[in-house]
């Protein structure tokens, strides 16, 4: 049984991963809303103070992170900086400082997106903000020390968005929360390193 600390379990996603994770593992969740573990991505001493509260983890999963949608022809550079701040540097904070927190051979698992490589209108941010994630993921798996491994999950629209997101993704095939847990399993329990786990 693995020691698990997942950020942004109080989402959709986050909720399903949770409850995937909870049949082998121990998870410790954590969001801006939690009662027991609030944690702010955006703050160094936020992230330090939850990764302190916990103790030494096995694995660290970040489900979080907002960005903004829009045209282009209207964005602002504080609204694309939305999800550079956000959800860009909150998941890197997390993987930066939580590195410090695992026991050896342990993992981290980012999330990104489908519009990585698969551009909607209006969502410029969000692609631009996956691809530096994966970036991040793909860099970082080369230079974690002690058998740590790093990988990202990639989901196409989750069905369970499709009320509030769908008119963004026309003819996009969903998946569902519960199909997408099963990439963060892959990333927790597997040996994977600086690979993306795509979800379509």
């Amino acid at each position: 049984m693995k020691k698990i600390l997942l950020v942004g379990a109080s989402g959709t996603l986050g909720s399903a991963v949770a409850q995937h994770l909870r049949q082998q593992h121990q998870v410790i969740t954590a969001s801006r809303s939690d009662p027991l573990h609030s944690v702010d991505l955006g703050s160094d001493d936020s992230v330090s103070a939850l990764l302190q509260a916990v103790g030494p983890l096995d694995a660290i999963v970040a489900t979080t992170g907002s960005v903004h949608f829009g045209p282009l022809t209207e964005m602002s550079p504080a609204q694309f900086a939305q999800g550079l701040q956000d959800k860009l540097l909150g998941q890197v904070r997390l993987a930066l400082l939580g590195q410090q927190h695992l026991r050896d051979g342990g993992s981290i698992t980012l999330t990104t997106g489908i519009l990585t490589e698969q551009p909607i209108a209006q969502g410029v941010s969000a692609s631009s903000v996956n691809a530096a994630i994966e970036g991040f993921v793909r860099a970082a798996a080369l230079e974690l020390p002690r058998g740590l491994r790093i990988n990202a999950v990639s989901p196409s629209v989750l069905s369970e968005a499709l009320d509030a997101y769908g008119d963004f993704f026309p003819g996009f095939e969903p998946v569902s929360a519960a199909r997408a847990a099963l990439a963060y399993q892959r990333s927790i329990d597997g040996i994977a390193n600086g690979q993306v786990f795509k979800v379509w």
